[in-house]
């Protein structure tokens, strides 16, 4: 059977699910579940989607070309650059490793003697649920690019569901380990809590700076591709033409964060719009569009009414949450 390919990685955002809870916290672990569940819920209907014209939709672009024509197309294509994602997955694997490690290496800092799991604790917080959001609703839980590549000996619903479990069950330990082990007093991102003089501190830190590096690599070869396609003939092949790309792709990210300040927040704030606009918003509206589903009132478009809502609310939060930070 044909595997839908959708890339699900735990990426960096899973060190700032221990600050997310203490936002909340315990009942907004239902939340955490909540959200995970919408986002396997949106990546479902992308395959319901692709099950309408198996043989023209194979990929995002294609879905969202099908549901608002060519422009649709356009729209989505600059995140859906990326060509083989053969190596895509390699890269995952390895985000899913380092991801189990940093858990690991949580767990034996607080297992040390003089640590414990002793932080302080709360129930529930509501004034912190808008944090809280914002944060979980950054989790890497996103199906955007999907090829028919892979053939396995099960079912796709199963592979897709499996993949959404492990990545929940590797955000919840995390998250729980994190605030049991520093409770309130945990920071935006786990490692600045861990202290640095224990290996498996060190660990963690080595492991979290490689994630980000050959995912940058990734990034720059998606954009990179797309202009290779734009050259003549003579150049397509070139390699010295193809290092140059990549190379002015590097410079020029390095010179953006160097001369302008604010680089990092814009990047952060556009990257957290889009995640939200690719993994809630566009599979959603996708989906009404080619199934028609809009004709009729039902139990299924009411569901997918309250998930662009969401969605919505999603955005409002982090940009709040990115305001205040500013000031």
């Amino acid at each position: 059977m044909i595997l839908t390919g959708f890339i699900l990685t735990p990426g960096i955002d899973i060190l700032s699910i221990p600050y997310a809870l203490s936002s909340g916290g315990w009942l907004s672990l239902i939340i955490l579940v909540l959200i995970a569940a919408t986002a396997c819920f949106t990546a479902l209907l992308l395959r319901q989607c692709m099950d309408k014209d198996p043989d023209t939709i194979t990929s995002y672009i294609d879905i969202v070309g099908h549901a608002f024509g060519h422009k649709g197309g356009v729209m989505i294509l600059p995140t859906m650059w990326l060509n083989d994602l053969g190596i895509l997955s390699f890269v995952s694997a390895g985000g899913v490793l380092s991801s189990i490690i940093v858990t690991v290496c949580a767990f034996c800092v607080g297992a040390t003697k003089g640590i414990g799991f002793h932080g302080k604790r709360r129930l529930f917080n509501l004034n912190g649920i808008p944090t809280t959001l914002s944060f979980y609703s950054l989790m890497e839980l996103i199906s955007k690019s999907t090829k028919k590549q892979v053939i396995v000996a099960c079912s796709e619903n199963q592979v897709l569901l499996l993949s959404f479990v492990i990545c929940t069950i590797t955000y919840l330990t995390m998250a729980v380990l994190g605030y049991l082990i520093y409770g309130q007093n945990v920071q935006s991102q786990i490692t600045l809590n861990l202290p640095i003089e224990q290996v498996s501190s060190k660990v963690a830190i080595y492991t979290i700076l490689a994630g980000p590096i050959a995912k940058y690599a990734l990034t720059v070869m998606s954009i990179a591709t797309a202009i290779e396609r734009q050259l003549s003939a003579s150049f397509k092949d070139c390699r010295s033409a193809s290092i140059l790309i990549r190379m002015s792709l590097l410079v020029s990210t390095v010179v953006l964060a160097t001369v302008f300040p604010s680089f990092q927040s814009v990047t952060s704030l556009i990257g957290a719009f889009l995640k939200v606009v690719v993994s809630f918003l566009l599979p959603c509206v996708s989906y009404l569009n080619i199934s028609e589903v809009y004709r009729n009132w039902g139990y299924e478009l009411i569901g997918i009414l309250a998930i662009m809502l969401l969605a919505v609310f999603f955005l409002g939060c982090w940009v709040h949450i990115h305001l205040l930070l500013k000031l």
